[in-house]
């Protein structure tokens, strides 16, 4: 009895959703002033927009990044400048503002897809960069440890 009740309900939908015979010269085109303008400040796509960093390190978030970097990173990533599939992190945080970090560790594809600098690493790398679902707290730990390996390369 289900079944016979579903077939009209999809019949519909199919129809409804169909994209008729209207030309398409009839559809109405969202004209160039109705766009945002996007406007590439550095700090990529997503919810950080203001990253206050301090001196002093966090050495807990520090060594909690390093622990992510292990886990979900090292595959992929060397901590220094050379290149294994993504890119090296050293320097990372002199190239990069600290909102694009952030965004990039979790914004992943919507960096990809809108982020001028996210795609050029793209075409460079040829691999997608996987969302590895990092909390806020996990992606600032994050930051802390790129933010450490920076500073222990300048020492160097």
């Amino acid at each position: 009895m289900r079944k016979y009740l579903a077939l009209p309900l999809l019949v519909g939908l199919l129809i409804s959703c169909s994209s008729g015979s209207e030309p398409s010269e009839n559809r109405s085109e969202p004209s160039p002033e109705a766009a945002p303008a996007v406007v590439d400040d550095g700090k990529g796509i997503g919810e950080y927009t203001h990253v206050e960093l301090h001196d002093q390190l966090d050495k807990t978030m520090v060594a909690r990044g390093q622990e992510i970097y292990d886990l979900k990173c090292s595959a992929c990533h060397k901590l220094t400048d050379q290149r294994l599939v993504g890119p090296g992190f050293r320097g990372v945080t002199e190239r990069r503002k600290p909102e694009w970090i952030l965004n990039m560790v979790t914004n992943v594809d919507v960096m990809l897809e809108k982020d001028e600098a996210a795609q050029e690493l793209l075409k460079e790398c040829l691999v997608r960069m996987p969302n590895q679902n990092l909390s806020a707290e996990d992606a600032r730990s994050m930051l802390e440890f790129f933010l450490s390996n920076d500073r222990q390369a300048a020492k160097n």
